[in-house]
């Protein structure tokens, strides 16, 4: 499985941003996909994950009401909104892809959120 995310970008405080992910390869046996994100001296967290074929999803609490993940199941692609962003929104965000035996990730795209 390959994933290709694009849609980071400089952004100004209460601005949108949206993330995509473009999953390719033997998608069928991916269980959940999700979006994580690395600050500068922090460990990674997640921050939305959808299961694949339930739909549901899941957010960390500090972009609940912000954030909306979202997976177009045709063409294999996720999306991350992200409404009202702050500066501490800032990191790179990663796309994942949890599969049956492994574990997924793309190369990341920088989300910076100017104050």
């Amino acid at each position: 499985v390959q994933l290709v995310e694009s849609g980071g970008g400089l952004v100004q405080t209460g601005g949108s941003l949206r993330l995509s992910c473009a999953a390719s390869g033997i998608t069928f046996t991916l269980v959940a996909m999700g979006w994580y994100r690395q600050a500068p001296g922090k460990q990674r967290e997640l921050v939305a994950a959808i299961a694949t074929r339930s739909l549901s999803t899941n957010y960390a609490d500090s972009v609940k009401g912000r954030f909306t993940i979202t997976r177009d199941t045709a063409t294999n692609t996720m999306y991350l909104q992200m409404n009202s962003l702050k500066p501490e929104d800032t990191a790179v965000y990663f796309c994942n892809a949890k599969g049956v035996a492994r574990n997924y990730w793309g190369q990341g795209t920088q989300v910076t959120v100017s104050s």
